[in-house]
This record gives structure tokens, C-alpha cells and sequence, in this order.
């Protein structure tokens, strides 16, 4: 059985490629992915997608499968003339202008807006830039789900994110989320619940390069 094995951040530069085809006994499961990687140990706090859904050690794997390895996703700080789609992954800077006219409505008394930015100075080291990478395809589909649970339990409108991939220099925004509900309070709750969860369910790492090195941020990332 052949399976396609995705790897980002710290796991790609460790296996020095980001996609490896392992062939697998039949019946193989996703914890049998790890040790067929001959990577050395395991480490600690990955999680497991399938077809770019997240599930168990235990699933059985069938022919075709694209797995992918997910590390601790960045606790971080956080394209022009694009399609205007409300979850958006963005190698150009980001509009937070254009996030909030995705999310008007006139059922909306209140529009609340959380915008990162890249800080020069983190954990007393002096940052040259941040690199953001993400499992493309996937990222979408959670923070759209994200957005969904959202909705449902604030009775919000709307809920635009988009985030940047790739390089990010200082002063650059990072992420924009915007929320419309009918009253202010739903829509300021379920902004600040949007940027903690987005930090640690959506599959995506940040580097940081700093003043005489670099470290992807997230433990065991």
C-alpha cells in the first residue's frame, strides 16, 4: 500500500524534503507512519491528518492516502488585488479593510477586528523577519470550521481570517479576523476566541529569524 506523507516546518527540515511516498504493509495505521520514516524519535505533541482532516493514531491507512504529520502549530504573534475570499491564505500584504467589507451585513450593529503584526524584539532577541508556512487546503477547511463553531454559538453574522504565508518584515501584518454580529459584545467575545483558537488548531508554523539565528515557534515544531 502507497501512501503520500506531507511534512512542514521543523519535520521538513529534518527529513529535508516536505513529501515522502512510503510504501506500507496492508492494514497499516498512522502510528505506523512515524517509525517508516526512519527519522529518528518521534517528537512530542504531533498530530495526525488524513486527507486533510485531523483523527487518531489508530485509523487505518488505504492506498492513496495523503497523510500529513502536523507539529505544534505556531503560538505566534501571529494577496494586493485578490480574490476576496473569507478564509485566505496570502503570500502579499493583507487588507484589513478588505476583511471587514467581507463581513458587513445589515443585521450587523457592531464589527470587531483583530489585526498581528511582526514585533522587532521577542524573548530578548532582535527578530529580522518572520517565515510562515501552512498546510494549504487544510488550513482553509479548519479555519472555516473555525468560523462555523463561531457562528453558531455567538449568533454571529459573519467571520472573515486571512493570515500570511512566507516571509513577514517587521511592522507587516501578519493575520486579520473580522467578525459582525448584531451587538458589540458577541462580536469582541468571538473576535478574542477566534485568534486563541486559530494558534492552536489551524495547521500553521511560524519561523523566526533573529540576530544570529532562527527557530520555528512551537514546541516541538
Amino acid at each position: 500500500m502507497r501512501v503520500r506523507v506531507r511534512l512542514f516546518a521543523g519535520l521538513r527540515e529534518r527529513a529535508g524534503v516536505g513529501t515522502v511516498e512510503l510504501e506500507l504493509p496492508d492494514g497499516s495505521v498512522l502510528g505506523d507512519v512515524w517509525p517508516a520514516l526512519t527519522l529518528g524519535d518521534e517528537p512530542p505533541g504531533i498530530l495526525f491528518a488524513v486527507n486533510r482532516a485531523y483523527t487518531d493514531r489508530d485509523r487505518t491507512l488505504a492506498e492513496g492516502d495523503e497523510v500529513a504529520l502536523v507539529p505544534p502549530v505556531s503560538g505566534g504573534d501571529g494577496r494586493g488585488s485578490e480574490p476576496q475570499e473569507l478564509f485566505r491564505l496570502s503570500e502579499r500584504p493583507l487588507s484589513v479593510n478588505d476583511a471587514v467589507d467581507l463581513v458587513r451585513s445589515d443585521a450587523a450593529g457592531a464589527i470587531a477586528t483583530f489585526v498581528g503584526t511582526t514585533r522587532r524584539h521577542s524573548r530578548d532577541r532582535n527578530v529580522l523577519y518572520l517565515d510562515y508556512e501552512a498546510y494549504e487546503g487544510m488550513a482553509e477547511q479548519v479555519m472555516e470550521s473555525l468560523a462555523a463553531d463561531l457562528k453558531a454559538r455567538h449568533s454571529l453574522c459573519e467571520v472573515a481570517i486571512h493570515h500570511r504565508v512566507g516571509r513577514v518584515e517587521i511592522g507587516e501584518t501578519s493575520v486579520v479576523i473580522a467578525v459582525s454580529a448584531p451587538h458589540r459584545a458577541a462580536a469582541l467575545d468571538a473576535c478574542h476566541e477566534a485568534i486563541d483558537e486559530l494558534k492552536v488548531s489551524v495547521p500553521l508554523w511560524k519561523k523566526e529569524v533573529y540576530e544570529g539565528g532562527e527557530e520555528w515557534i512551537g514546541h516541538g515544531s
